[in-house]
């Protein structure tokens, strides 16, 4: 057999027929592996017979549902390549996604009609979509779309034909840049084989674990939990989206084995009122990764008996980075561990030499599951992988032990509720305001999410007030990356080569932000 990531769910559901392979929350519907894997056939055959064939490439706009994971692993059987969308970006956003991808069929949820509505009377300036797929729920869906279920009932459940696998291209997963255009990383069916290997080798993931998952699937961190839960035998138990009061019943009511949440979901969950009272005693661990962990946050959770293992990745790795082992949680506090165990991990300097233990320098990954590349980004792609490794543009430190601590980043990248926030493309917005002469966006320190975004504005014209330009922007990105509030200044400190000194900023404006 091939290594093709929609043929293991197939291999599962011959091996565990009856084991629970999913738990949807949102529809208390529960489904066995052979169930999945069935659902997942019908899908496959039905695109298909839309004419969808190996290489095409299919979006999925949708909440985390089972269907959102049989639709990705039935166009992973038959060869397409999945592009997940970001359900908070705004049209603009997307159409810029789904024309440099290419899509030709683009499958959605109900939530999204109105979304998709406006991308689809825009016309071929907008996407290349051929084929409107709508997940209608009961509702009445747009007239353009054809019907997600009637489409794969239809269809038959049995294996399709497929000759895909291995080196072929599984799924695009858009990440903005520093320029401020998304890129998208392209991963195969090899990469994530190896990604999902890796993290079973390096993590206490147990056949029959019960894992939830809350991050939404467009995320790498949510994906890929899910690809090595059902890889692993167990159970994936999906969050429609995060609430951290559900978040503690299904941690009770289901039993969950273990999970991943990013540091501001962890913050929210210990708000929900007499969290106490709910009984975690199966709960091994939490994964915890998207940026560091305070250390107060993961010593309160070791306070009522749950550990957090602190762990780095990214979507250009597939994920896996560096993690922290169970062994290790609760000594190498506030560290994110070493390399995962299919991965080698470098700290360099600008030279790219080794630095030596406790100097700070650029965190280099290699790994079988990093991506193939940028999708039709050359220039990026030669900047990101070099001589075999991954140039994560972040800065860490390394100890003698071979401990990693994230310590910063070389990119400008803000990191909010868990979501990732490039200021190039909130500056390339606001300079469109007539009235802003200059702008710079930093993060600032927040409770709720970590960091918020702050637009510090030259003004061209002196009546532009704070609200005057957070109303501006809204519209025109999605809400996680508006900046919370605006401060003015009448030059924005730049070195000799014109770049904004984004320090002297952060130390301007220290925070916290505002809430």
């Amino acid at each position: 057999m091939r290594n093709n990531i929609g043929l293991y769910l197939g291999k599962r559901a011959h091996v565990t027929p009856h084991m629970e392979a999913i738990v949807d929350t949102a529809t208390s519907r529960r489904f066995t592996f052979l169930e999945l894997d069935q659902r997942a056939n019908k899908l496959a055959n039905a695109m298909t017979d839309l004419g969808i064939k190996k290489g095409d490439r299919v979006a999925i706009l949708m909440m985390n549902s089972t269907e959102y994971v049989e639709s990705f692993y039935g166009l992973a059987k038959i060869g397409a390549i999945i592009v997940p969308l970001n359900w908070r970006l705004v049209a603009d956003e997307l159409s810029f996604i789904l024309k440099d991808a290419g899509a030709i069929a683009l499958i959605y949820g109900s939530d999204f009609a109105k979304l998709t509505g406006e991308l689809h009377d825009r016309g071929a300036d907008a996407t290349d979509i051929k084929h409107w797929i709508e997940l209608s729920e009961g509702q009445a869906g747009n007239p353009f779309a054809q019907e997600y279920e009637d489409l794969t009932q239809r269809a038959s459940a049995e294996p399709p034909a497929t000759d895909t696998g291995d080196d072929d291209d599984l799924f695009i997963m858009y990440t903005s840049g520093t320029t401020g255009l998304p890129k998208g990383a392209l991963h195969t069916h090899n990469t994530m084989t190896w990604a999902i290997l890796s993290f079973n080798a390096s993590t206490d993931i147990r056949i029959r674990d019960r894992y939830s998952i809350a991050l939404p699937m467009f995320h790498v961190g949510a994906l890929l939990p899910v690809l090595f839960t059902l890889y692993t035998g167990g159970t994936a138990v999906l969050l429609r989206q995060f609430d951290p009061k559900l978040m503690w019943e299904i941690t009770e009511t289901e039993k969950i084995t273990t999970s991943l949440m990013v540091p501001a979901m962890l913050n929210f969950m210990l708000m929900v009122p007499e969290f106490e009272k709910y009984d975690v005693s199966n709960l091994r661990s939490i994964l915890s990764g998207a940026s560091p962990v305070p250390v107060s946050l993961i010593e309160r959770y070791q306070e009522i008996g749950i550990e957090i293992h602190q762990a780095y990745g990214l979507t250009e790795s597939g994920g896996p980075g560096t993690v922290l082992s169970p062994d290790d949680a609760m000594v190498k506090i506030g560290s994110a561990g070493k390399g995962f165990f299919h991965a080698s991990i470098r700290v360099v300097d600008e030279n790219g030499n080794d630095t030596a233990p406790g100097e700070p320098g650029e965190l280099l990954v290699q790994a079988a599951h990093n991506m193939k590349c940028y999708w039709n980004n050359p220039k990026a792609t030669a900047e990101a992988l070099r001589d075999g490794w991954l140039h994560t543009g972040d800065i860490a430190l390394q100890d003698k032990d071979g401990f990693i601590t994230i310590h910063d980043r070389v990119k400008d990248m803000i990191i909010s509720g868990g979501e990732n926030v490039y200021p190039a493309e909130l500056e390339n917005v606001i300079l469109g305001h007539p009235g802003v002469a200059d702008v710079a966006v930093i993060g600032q320190p927040s409770q709720k999410w970590v960091e918020s975004p702050l637009a510090v504005v030259v003004r061209q014209d002196e009546s532009l007030t704070e609200a005057d330009l957070l109303k501006y922007c809204d519209g025109k990105m999605a809400r996680f990356k508006q900046p919370k509030a605006a401060v003015f200044i009448d030059e924005i400190p730049r070195n000799p080569t014109g770049k904004p000194l984004k320090r002297i900023l952060r130390e301007q404006f220290p925070g916290p932000a505002r809430e």
